[in-house]
C-alpha cells in the first residue's frame, strides 16, 4: 500500500505544482522540490529511501532516450569539440576540484574523489527544464553535454568506489582504459541495438506494437550495455540518435503520433517525479547525518557548491579562449559568442537526481566489513548541492539568458521556408504522373495543384499566417459543435463521433504547431 500511496502523492504533487507554476510564474522544478521536502516530513514518507536502481535503471534510460530523440545530429556534429570537452574534460576537472576542496575540509582522499565523481555531471532533466529559452545551438550543446557526461562521471565513480572499498589500487592506466572501453562499447552496443530494432520495426504491421517497442527501446539498449560492463548511457544515447535519423523511413505516421504523445507525457512525469523524489530525500539526509555535525556538513556543502559552480564558471571563461588561440579558421570565428553570451552556458550547470542516485550507490560497508566513513556526509552534501543548483541557478537562468541578448534563430525560419518550397516543387513535379497512376482526372489534379500552391504561398510565420490559423481554428470549433449536435440528436453513433472527432483533433494539432516550436515531433 505504501508504494501506491507514494504514486498517488507524487502524482498529486506534480499536478498541483504544475498548476501553481503556471499561475504564479515560479520555477516548476523549484516548486516540485519544495513539495517533495514537505512530503518527506510526513509519515509514512519520512523514512522513505530512494533506491539508486530506480533512477539509474528506470528513470535514466527513458529520459536519455527522449533527450536523444529530440536532439539535432547536425548541431552535435557542428559543436562536437565543445561537447566532447565539456562531457569529459570538464567532468574530470570538476571532480578533481571538488576532491581537493573536500580533502581540505577533512575528508579522506578516496571519499573526496567519490564526492567529486558524484557531483561532476550535470543533470539532463534539470537542464532540459530550464534551457528552453536558449538558441538552438546553445541548447543543443547543453543538452548533449548532460547526456554524455553521465557516462564519464559513472566511470569515475566506479573507480573511486573501488578504491574506497579496497577492491583495487588506483591506476591512471586502468582509468583511461576503462574510459575508452566504456565509451566505445556503449556506442557499439547502442548502434547495434538501433539497427536490430529498426529491422524489427519494418516487420511490425500494427502502430500500437510500434509504440510498445518505442517504450521498450531505451531499456533494450541499456541492459546489454550494463551486462557487458560498458556505458549504458552511451548505448541509449547512440540508439536514440540512430533511431531519430533512420526512423522516418520505417515508421508510419500513426505510430509516430502515438509515440510522440506518449513520450511527451512520460518525460514530463518522469522529470517531475525525480524533482519530487529529490525533495523527499532532504529530511532523510539530515536525520541520517552522524559522522559530522549538521553545522560542519552544511559548511562543507556550501563550500562544495561554490567549488562546483565556480569550476564551471572558470572553465567557460578560460578553455574556450585557449581553443580560439589554437583554432583560427574563418568558420570557427563566425561561431564565436561574446562573454555575456557565454555566461548562460556556465550558469546552466544544474545538478539533479542522477547525482543523488550516484551518491546512494556508495556502499555502507567495505568488502572487509569496515564501515565506509563519511558516506552520510557525501549524501547530505550531494542533496544540498542539488537544492542550491535548483533554487539559485534555475530560477535566475532566464534573467541571465535575457541579458545575454542572443540573436534569434533566423536560420530556423529560413530552413522551414526552404523545406516548404522544396517539398512543393517536388510535389508539383510528380503530380501529373501520380494522377495518371491513380486514375485521377486532370481537372481534379489541377485543383490539387492549386491547393498546394495556396498552402505554400502562406508565409510560415507572418501576421497574415497567424490570422489565417486563428480563422481555421475557429472553424474547427464550429465543426465540433455541429458534430456534437449530430451525436446528441441520435443522428450519428458514438463510434462515428469519435472517429470524426479524431480527424478534427489531428487537424487542430497541425494548425496549433508553429514554425518556432521548441519541441518538434521526432521519429521513433
Amino acid at each position: 500500500m505504501a508504494s501506491l500511496e507514494l504514486v498517488v502523492v507524487i502524482g498529486t504533487a506534480i499536478l498541483l505544482m504544475g498548476w501553481l507554476a503556471r499561475r504564479t510564474g515560479i520555477s516548476e522544478p523549484l516548486l516540485l522540490l519544495a513539495a517533495g521536502g514537505l512530503i518527506g516530513l510526513t509519515p509514512p514518507f519520512d523514512s522513505l529511501s530512494l533506491a539508486p536502481e530506480v533512477v539509474l535503471l528506470l528513470f535514466l534510460p527513458a529520459l536519455l532516450y527522449w533527450e536523444a530523440l529530440t536532439s539535432s545530429v547536425r548541431e552535435i556534429r557542428s559543436n562536437l569539440r565543445s561537447i566532447a570537452l565539456q562531457s569529459t574534460a570538464l567532468v574530470v576537472a570538476t571532480a578533481a576540484a571538488v576532491a581537493v576542496a573536500a580533502h581540505t575540509l577533512g575528508y579522506t582522499w578516496p571519499i573526496a574523489f567519490v564526492l567529486g565523481a558524484v557531483l561532476a555531471p550535470t543533470d539532463a532533466a534539470a537542464v532540459a527544464a530550464v534551457a528552453t529559452a536558449m538558441p538552438r545551438r546553445i541548447r543543443t550543446v547543453l543538452r548533449t553535454e548532460s547526456l554524455l557526461n553521465d557516462g564519464t562521471a559513472l566511470v569515475l565513480l566506479a573507480v573511486a568506489v573501488e578504491v574506497v572499498i579496497d577492491r583495487t589500487s588506483f591506476s591512471w592506466g586502468a582509468v583511461i582504459l576503462d574510459f575508452a572501453g566504456s565509451y566505445a562499447g556503449g556506442v557499439l552496443v547502442g548502434g547495434a541495438v538501433a539497427v536490430l530494432l529498426l529491422a524489427v520495426r519494418r516487420r511490425l504491421p500494427d502502430p500500437l506494437l510500434h509504440s510498445v517497442l518505442s517504450v521498450a527501446t531505451p531499456f533494450l539498449a541499456f541492459l546489454p550495455a550494463e551486462l557487458l560492463h560498458v556505458s549504458g548511457v552511451l548505448a541509449v544515447v547512440t540508439c536514440g540518435l540512430v533511431t531519430m535519423r533512420v526512423g522516418p523511413r520505417v515508421i508510419g505516421p500513426q505510430a509516430r503520433v502515438q509515440a510522440v504523445a506518449f513520450w511527451q507525457v512520460a518525460s514530463h512525469l518522469l522529470n517531475s517525479a525525480l524533482f519530487v523524489l529529490v525533495g523527499i530525500q532532504l529530511p532523510a539526509a539530515v536525520t541520517a547525518l552522524s559522522s559530522v555535525s549538521l553545522v560542519q556538513a552544511t559548511t562543507a556543502a556550501v563550500v562544495i557548491s561554490t567549488v562546483v559552480f565556480g569550476t564551471r564558471l572558470v572553465w567557460f571563461y578560460t578553455v574556450p579562449y585557449l581553443v580560439r588561440l589554437m583554432d583560427r579558421r574563418a568558420q570557427q570565428r563566425t561561431r564565436r559568442i561574446t562573454a555575456a553570451q557565454r555566461l548562460p552556458l556556465a550558469w546552466a550547470g544544474m545538478r539533479g537526481a542522477i547525482s543523488l542516485a550516484a551518491a546512494l550507490t556508495i556502499p555502507a560497508v567495505a568488502e572487509d566489513g569496515r564501515i565506509v566513513q563519511q558516506r552520510d556526509a557525501v549524501v547530505f552534501i550531494t542533496v544540498v548541492v542539488i537544492v542550491v543548483s535548483l533554487t539559485v541557478m534555475g530560477p535566475t537562468l532566464p534573467t541571465v539568458v535575457r541579458r545575454a541578448r542572443y540573436a534569434e534563430d533566423a536560420d530556423r525560419a529560413d530552413e522551414v521556408a526552404l523545406a516548404r518550397t522544396h517539398l512543393t516543387r517536388r510535389a508539383l513535379a510528380d503530380l501529373p504522373g501520380l494522377a495518371v497512376r491513380h486514375s485521377v482526372t486532370q481537372d481534379t489534379a489541377g485543383r490539387v495543384a492549386q491547393q498546394i500552391r495556396e498552402q505554400t504561398d502562406v508565409p510560415a510565420d507572418t501576421e497574415a499566417a497567424d490570422r489565417l490559423r486563428r480563422l481555421e481554428l475557429a472553424l474547427l470549433g464550429v465543426k465540433r459543435d455541429a458534430l456534437g449536435e449530430l451525436r446528441d440528436t441520435g443522428r450519428i453513433d458514438d463510434a462515428v463521433h469519435r472517429q470524426v472527432q479524431h480527424m478534427l483533433d489531428v487537424e487542430e494539432l497541425r494548425l496549433s504547431r508553429t514554425a518556432d516550436s521548441q519541441d518538434d515531433p521526432v521519429e521513433f
